[in-house]
């Protein structure tokens, strides 16, 4: 076996309970899946009797191939913690009153059932949000809080308003014989806890259980763990404190340190020998995330050579920073290379830039900046304003509501606003923008979109003008995608991924950090944590950007550089100005 003594620890290890603490670039997908290999091969487990949770079907079927392709072995219990509760409710799920031919609802479909309940309930959409409803549903069960405990700890009229939506979307699950995705997990952990004989099957069933990802878990993934290796406790855990970026989506990281709780024998092995990136973006790295102090920071290192230095550039203005990124990645092959960003609406300006000279982009894990559907609704009424005559504008904003659009219609618009000004006043008289939740992470989202539409409306006067823009880099967004393409995307969408080239753009305080994590230490250390995953999906070439001035959101601003700049030794740091 090719791996490191490290590795070859952790692979090997006997039984009980191990966490393997793997840093970024550090072959944890190859330590998992040899080491299930190991357990079959040498130690003549049973593949039926060992089970395989990662947080991705992509990431499931890749450790199933991988296990396969090094001893010709299936893996029968590879999947996801979704799908493997779905499978042992299916099988064993009248153990707790589950009827065997319950359907599981996707997304669409539970926001459906909540929109029925509220109409039942006669609640206002209006006032209420269903996805919010549902946010705060989701994260209940994720904490495995059912309705009726959930009634107990509701305070406030939203809370209340919540407590009872949620008392009738059950009930109506129930009616429908339907299942939720966080029902699954909720539903998974109760059947092993409450049904003796159907827990000491699985628990004799599995011998070992491994687990990828570990600090992306929240409460009910690690219950549902606890609870399967109650028998042989041999658990074998995968994560990385210094990965865990996604607290909003109900992931603690702390579930690593609990594990060391319930299993004081835990063994830990560090993985930091990194197979990806130079020295000298390591070090930077290290430099950035040493700063967090909640969590255990594993030093990163590597045999590889040091590498250029990390370079940063300074921009006037967000669309000299687009022009250099444009520039730079003409020089290099396109697939080699990623732009990673902290926000959605911050893709328009390299949008832009890159359909100018013809560079072919991906735009992973989001829509096209003027194909978002607030963008498109926007476009519509400006659309109809200069031409009454179309028809695909007019059906777009007669959906968006009657009420709204007899206000737009009345509204006779002065000749010497300016299109900026225009936006403004349509979406003021038809209150569009009341659509829209600030606590909402999704809304949220798309109120930074329509923001930076009005940083594209600032720099036409002329409302004709504007409107021809828009149209042609909507052309260009509908070009062939091609192989040979850069890739587009947050920064939480990159995690997992790696690139010879990465540009990380919009380097500044109040950005990235994003202003929102500014007044809280946990959310600043989970912004500095996603800079460092960033940083650690580079391979050979990390690029910086920021600019001293940025039309952004609608207005022009000046922050000061990032802080995790500033964190970084400036023997790591070129600056490459002469631009």
């Amino acid at each position: 076996m090719n791996l490191n003594q490290q590795q070859k620890k952790a692979v090997e290890f006997k039984d009980g309970p191990l966490l393997i603490l793997a840093g970024a670039g550090s072959g944890k997908t190859r330590a998992l899946t040899y080491r299930a290999a190991y357990l079959i091969k040498e130690k003549g487990i049973d593949p039926q009797r060992l089970l395989l949770v990662t947080f991705t079907n992509k990431a499931a079927k890749e450790m199933k191939e991988r296990v396969n392709k090094l001893i010709g072995a299936n893996l029968p219990w590879a999947g996801t913690f979704h799908g493997f509760c779905a499978r042992i409710l299916r099988i064993d799920g009248q153990a707790i009153n589950l009827p065997k031919n319950f359907v599981i609802f996707d997304e669409d479909d539970s926001l459906a059932t909540i929109k029925q309940a509220m109409d039942n309930l006669k609640i206002d959409n209006k006032l209420y949000r269903k996805n919010n409803i549902k946010a705060c549903i989701s994260a209940a069960k994720n904490e495995l809080i059912n309705s009726l405990e959930y009634s107990q700890l509701a305070r406030g009229v939203f809370g209340e308003t919540v407590a009872k939506v949620f008392r009738e979307y059950q009930r109506l699950l129930k009616e429908y014989q339907a299942l939720d995705f966080d029902d699954l997990l909720m539903l998974g952990v109760k059947l092993l806890k409450e049904s003796g004989p159907v827990a000491k099957k699985y628990q004799e069933k599995f011998q070992y259980v491994l687990v990828d990802e570990y600090q992306d878990t929240n409460k009910a993934q690690y219950e549902l763990t606890k609870a399967l290796v109650k028998k042989w406790r041999n658990l074998t855990a995968v994560g990385d404190f210094s990965q865990s970026i996604y607290s909003w989506r109900g992931a603690d990281f702390r579930n690593l340190n609990n594990l060391q709780v319930d299993f004081p024998d835990l063994k830990i092995i560090n993985l930091e020998q990194n197979y990806r990136s130079t020295k000298n973006i390591l070090d930077a790295a290290n430099q950035v995330i040493s700063k967090n102090k909640s969590h255990p920071i594993l030093k990163l290192w590597a045999n590889s050579q040091e590498g250029p230095k990390i370079r940063i550039f300074e921009a006037g203005d967000e669309k000299e920073e687009a022009a250099f990124i444009a520039k730079e990645v003409k020089k290099l092959k396109y697939k080699d290379c990623a732009v990673l960003y902290r926000t959605n609406a911050q893709s328009r300006t390299i949008e832009e830039a890159f359909l100018k000279i013809g560079i072919p982009y991906v735009l992973v894990g989001g829509v096209k900046f003027y194909s978002r559907k607030e963008i498109k609704d926007c476009l519509a009424y400006l659309r109809f304003l200069v031409n009454p005559k179309d028809k695909v504008s007019f059906d777009r904003i007669v959906k968006l509501g009657k009420k709204q659009l007899d206000k737009f219609l009345e509204w006779k618009r002065p000749t010497y606003l300016t299109t900026r000004k225009i936006l403004e006043k349509i979406l003021e008289i038809t209150a569009y923008l009341k659509r829209f939740d600030e606590k909402d992470e999704e809304d949220l989202e798309r109120l930074e979109n329509i923001k930076e539409l009005m940083s594209v409306a600032e720099e036409y006067s002329d409302l004709n003008e504007f409107l021809q823009n828009t149209a042609l880099v909507e052309e260009g967004d509908s070009i062939k995608e091609n192989k040979n393409a850069v890739t587009l995307m947050t920064l939480h969408a990159s995690k997992g991924l790696e690139f010879k080239n990465v540009f990380m753009i919009g380097m500044e305080e109040g950005l990235f950090p994003h202003a929102r994590s500014m007044m809280n230490r946990d959310e600043m250390e989970e912004e500095r944590r996603l800079c460092y995953v960033g940083m650690t999906r580079t391979k050979e070439n990390l690029f910086f950007s920021y600019a001293r001035k940025r039309l952004y959101f609608g207005f022009l601003g000046s922050n000061a550089v990032s802080r995790f700049l500033g964190d970084i030794e400036e023997n790591l740091l070129e600056s490459i100005n002469d631009y």
